[in-house]
């Protein structure tokens, strides 16, 4: 008996859970699965940063492969209605890109149109979405309000996050878990805290383990419970150590690097009153070290919104930015 191919297909835009409920199925009745992400030239949504969806969600599982089929919309027409005309134009380019498959699965009506010009048979899945009451439209519209609709390989293109900077004693622990409160985000805390007891005593070393360490955090928590992150302070915080410390720069691996961008920096100006906890640098140090974290975030290029003013000052003008930030991703 010959192995059944089959196929699912669609615009993944984003990829969903009831998608993946709509392969889970479509698994179940085929001994190879191709799952073809269709993405036209029109689409802002890059077809290839789909397809890698898919891929890191099947990785692994040797039964499913992701295809991607880019496509001109002046020859394929970008439509889900259900049409014949239109369901005929498809099948025809399906059979030619995969001409080995004899099952086709769908939640579309049009899917038994699409079958019988291709000569194979159809076989649909949840048409009336009842299982997953969710629509790529709608989450395109407001990822936040649909979070858990999504798998964690997409979460991490959609996820804000927010990295509160400064020098020693500014604030930024109290007001990262203020606005992680107040937004219910997920919070990221200073992993230097935990690593290095005393900032007047620690080595290069160090400074690359609370690298590392902070970044793991940070890839733990975007695709946490919300949609948006609160990181207090990040790697250029750790490559200023490294600089002002022991004038060196900090060899960094480019996936620390990439984890720790964000969609926001708010720099707390060192304009409160210095604490002493015991483990921080002297105070005659703290401008040194804001100098220096100014100076390392020019270097690599990162724009700041500068917070300042009393400890309500401070807070109510980080909400105010991340809701800014929130409001644009909803625009």
């Amino acid at each position: 008996m010959s192995a059944i191919k089959a196929f699912v297909f669609g615009k993944f835009m984003p990829f969903h859970k009831g998608h993946a409920q709509l392969i889970s199925f479509a698994r179940q009745h085929c001994d190879h699965l191709t799952v073809l992400v269709c993405s036209s030239d029109q689409e802002q949504l890059p077809g290839l940063v789909r397809q890698a969806w898919l891929q890191e969600t099947y990785a692994g599982n040797d039964t499913v492969h992701v295809q991607l089929l880019e496509y001109l919309e002046s020859e394929l027409p970008n439509t889900s209605e259900t049409s014949l005309a239109v369901s005929n134009v498809w099948a025809d380019k399906f059979l030619e890109v995969m001409p080995e498959c004899s099952l086709v699965v769908t939640s579309e009506p049009y899917g038994e149109l699409v079958a019988a010009r291709m000569g194979i048979r159809h076989l649909p899945f949840d048409v009336a979405r009842g299982l997953v009451p969710i629509s790529a439209t709608a989450i395109r519209q407001n990822p936040a309000a649909f979070w858990h609709f999504l798998p964690d390989s997409v979460k991490t293109y959609y996820v804000r996050k927010v990295v509160l900077l400064g020098t020693e004693s500014t604030g930024k622990t109290t007001l990262a878990t203020q606005l992680a409160a107040h937004f219910q985000a997920s919070l990221v805390l200073e992993a230097g805290r935990d690593l290095i007891a005393d900032s007047t005593s620690f080595s290069v070393a160090d400074l690359y383990d609370v690298a590392v360490e902070h970044a793991r955090r940070i890839e733990q928590a975007q695709t946490g419970p919300s949609a948006l992150v609160i990181i207090d302070t990040d790697i250029h915080i750790t490559l200023s150590y490294a600089r002002l410390m022991f004038e060196q720069e900090l060899p960094v691996p480019p996936g620390v690097l990439a984890l720790n961008r964000a969609d926001l920096y708010l720099y707390l100006a060192a304009d409160v009153p210095f604490m002493q906890d015991g483990g921080r640098l002297p105070a005659a140090d703290r401008l040194r070290l804001d100098v220096s974290h100014r100076q390392t975030l020019r270097h690599y290029g990162i724009s700041v919104e500068e917070i300042s003013g009393t400890w309500t000052q401070r807070f109510q003008l980080a909400v105010q930015l991340v809701e800014a930030l929130l409001a644009g991703r909803r625009n």
